[in-house]
C-alpha cells in the first residue's frame, strides 16, 4: 500500500505540473555550419581501414572476451575477508518519511515525519547467504547450509564464478555486483547470513 501510494503521489505531481510548451527564442549567439557529415565520413573511413587490416576483428574479439569474462567471473566485492571472529549484529530497517504520502485524491495517507518499518507490512521470504565462491570451504558451507535450512535460501556470491556454480548446483546463484547489498547490510566478513528476527534484520558472520 505504501509503495502504491508513493507511485500515485509521484504521478499526481507530474499531472499537476501541467504540459510543457516551446517557443522560438530567436538567435542568441553566433551560428556555424554543421560539420557532422565530415565526422561521419571520417569514422566510416577509419572503420573501413581497421576492417581491411584486421584491427577491427581484433578489437571485437577483445571486447567479446572482456564481456564474457565479466559475466563468468565478475570482480570480487572489495573489503570483505573470510570470517576470523564470528559475530552477530542487528540492523533496524525503520526509516522516516521526508514528505507526505498522498492518495490519488490528495488525501494524506502518511504525513512527513512518520517512521516506517517495512516489517510492519511484510516479511523476508528468504534468508540471504553471502559467501566467497572462490574458496572451497565457503562453497561447501553454503551447500550444507542450504540443505539444512528450513527457510528458502538465496545464495549470493561476493567473489567467484556464478555461472559455473549454477551449472554445478543446477539452481540460481546471485552475485552482489558492486557490493551494493554487502554495504547495505554492513557485511565485512564472509560467509554471512542475513535473516529477519522480529522487526529487525539479523546478520551473522560465521566461520565455515
Amino acid at each position: 500500500m505504501l509503495a502504491r501510494s508513493a507511485i500515485v503521489a509521484t504521478t499526481l505531481w507530474f499531472t499537476l505540473a501541467g504540459p510543457l510548451s516551446a517557443q522560438d527564442l530567436g538567435v542568441i549567439g553566433p551560428t556555424y555550419d554543421i560539420a557532422e557529415r565530415d565526422l561521419i565520413e571520417a569514422i566510416q573511413s577509419r572503420l573501413q581501414q581497421m576492417q581491411a587490416t584486421g584491427e577491427l576483428a581484433r578489437h571485437e574479439e577483445e571486447y567479446r572476451r572482456r564481456v564474457i569474462e565479466g559475466i563468468e567471473k565478475p570482480r570480487p566485492v572489495p573489503g570483505i575477508k573470510p570470517t576470523e571472529t564470528a559475530r552477530t549484529f542487528y540492523i533496524d530497517p525503520t526509516f522516516t518519511l521526508d514528505r507526505h504520502i498522498q492518495d490519488e485524491h490528495g488525501r494524506i495517507l502518511f504525513p512527513a515525519g512518520t517512521k516506517v518499518n517495512p516489517f510492519d507490512y511484510d516479511r523476508m521470504s528468504k534468508v540471504l547467504l553471502f559467501f566467497d565462491g572462490s574458496k572451497k570451504e565457503q562453497v561447501e558451507f553454503a551447500k550444507r547450509y542450504m540443505a539444512q535450512s528450513k527457510i528458502p535460501v538465496k545464495p549470493i556470491l561476493i567473489a567467484g564464478e556464478p555461472i559455473k556454480l549454477m551449472r554445478e548446483w543446477k539452481r540460481e546463484v546471485f552475485y552482489d555486483q558492486g557490493g551494493a547489498l554487502s554495504r547495505r547490510f554492513l557485511i565485512k566478513q564472509a560467509p554471512a547470513v542475513v535473516s529477519q528476527e522480529g522487526k529487525r534484520i539479523r546478520v551473522d558472520e560465521v566461520r565455515p
